[in-house]
C-alpha cells in the first residue's frame, strides 16, 4: 500500500547522499561570541516569523498569529468535511493552502534577499548578494 511512497522517500534519500557528497555546505567560520554578524538572521526556515516579528508586535507575531495558525491547522478536518480526495473536488482545502504557502515564501525572501545592515529594508541589487550567499 505504501510502496509508491517509500520508493520515492528511497530515491530523495540517495539523491540528497549522493548531492551532499559534491557540495559542501555554505557554512561559515566558527561563532565569535565577541562579534555577532549584522544582520543576525534565522536560518531560512524561521526567517518568515522574523519577518513578522518586524511588521508586528512580538507577542502578535511570535506567539498569537502562530496559535491561531495552529489551532486552525488542528480543526482543519472538521472545518472542510469533504471526503473526495481529488484535487478538483478540493478547491477551498487547496486555495487555503497555496496562500498560506505563497505567503509565507514571500515573507522568506523578504527576509532573505531584501533585509540588510540592521535589519532594514534594502534592495538586494544596492547592496550586492555577498550577505546573502556568503560568497
Amino acid at each position: 500500500l505504501l510502496a509508491p511512497e517509500f520508493t520515492a522517500a528511497l530515491f530523495i534519500t540517495a539523491f540528497t547522499l549522493v548531492f551532499s557528497l559534491f557540495i559542501n555546505a555554505p557554512l561559515l567560520e566558527l561563532a565569535n561570541h565577541n562579534a555577532t554578524p549584522n544582520p543576525s538572521k534565522a536560518p531560512w526556515y524561521f526567517l518568515g516569523l522574523q519577518e513578522l516579528l518586524t511588521m508586528f508586535d512580538p507577542m502578535i507575531a511570535g506567539v498569537t498569529a502562530p496559535g491561531i495558525v495552529l489551532v486552525l491547522l488542528g480543526f482543519a478536518p472538521y472545518i472542510d468535511r469533504n471526503p473526495s480526495n481529488a484535487p478538483e473536488d478540493r478547491k477551498f482545502a487547496i486555495s487555503i493552502q497555496t496562500i498560506h504557502l505563497m505567503f509565507w515564501a514571500v515573507l522568506v525572501i523578504i527576509g532573505s534577499f531584501f533585509r540588510g545592515q540592521g535589519f532594514n529594508f534594502t534592495y538586494p541589487w544596492d547592496t550586492g548578494l555577498h550577505g546573502i550567499f556568503h560568497l
